[in-house]
């Protein structure tokens, strides 16, 4: 079984490397990396959401061929899981068996546009702090500063100016919804993701912030070696939206 991981906003593939010391043997992580950071740093920033989904596909669309997998996304990265989902299903070829929603709220909830992202550099990470959208260890440094912010000044500038679309087909797999308790999300936004399932769903809540998957990585990691243990030996039909 495959694990793809998606990172959150500024965020890399380095955030999810310390999970091989605790998934089953079973699983192979496979984290992505975006571009604009990490190994893909001189890459040009994606133009809107939809072309940072059809990248991660063409990185992953060999994979997924022959191998049964699962995709866990945080914050950014879920919403990049639940479109890659769709992208996927549009190909035509094989489903994920389990998607974790980690961090963020139903992309049904609309939510305000405030382009926060055309803000002056230090406005834009004040109001990103603000948010919860970034670890607080940026804003004491400013040669990190000068490096993460181009790069979630971008991310912001994806999610910001995403358009979310109804789709007739609800997603087939389970889902698992991660949450932090003292994350900015409401519960009724993260319950709203049941609305976008038709088989399984369950919700799981942490001690922490929007930052919980970074202090509770042995417990996040053993509900996947369950769920996904679970999944592997299961099979799924087909439904529909209404």
């Amino acid at each position: 079984m495959i694990l793809f991981c998606l990172p959150y906003a500024g965020g890399s593939e380095v955030a999810y490397y310390k999970w091989r010391n605790y998934l089953n043997s079973s699983i192979e992580l496979i984290p992505i990396e975006l571009k604009g950071r990490g190994k893909r740093f001189n890459e040009i920033f994606y133009e809107s959401l939809e072309e940072a989904v059809y990248d991660i596909f063409e990185n992953i669309k060999d994979k997924i061929i022959n191998n049964d997998y699962a995709i866990y996304g945080h914050s950014m990265g879920s919403l990049l899981s639940y479109e890659l989902y769709y992208k996927i299903e549009k190909s035509g070829m094989k489903k994920p068996k389990h998607i974790f929603f980690s961090g963020y709220r139903a992309p049904s909830i609309i939510r305000q546009k405030e382009n926060i992202y055309t803000l002056p550099d230090y406005d834009f990470m004040k109001k990103v702090m603000d948010l919860g959208g970034t670890p607080e260890e940026l804003m004491e440094s400013q040669e990190l500063l000068e490096i993460f912010t181009p790069i979630i000044r971008n991310d912001f500038k994806i999610l910001e100016n995403y358009e979310y679309k109804e789709r007739a087909n609800k997603i087939e797999c389970d889902i698992s919804v991660l949450n932090g308790k003292k994350d900015a999300i409401k519960l009724e936004e993260i319950l709203a993701w049941k609305n976008h399932v038709c088989n399984g769903f369950k919700v799981y809540s942490f001690d922490g912030n929007h930052f919980f998957i970074n202090t509770n990585v042995e417990n996040i990691t053993n509900i996947i070696n369950d769920t996904l243990a679970y999944e592997n030996n299961i099979e799924r039909g087909i439904c529909y939206g209404v």
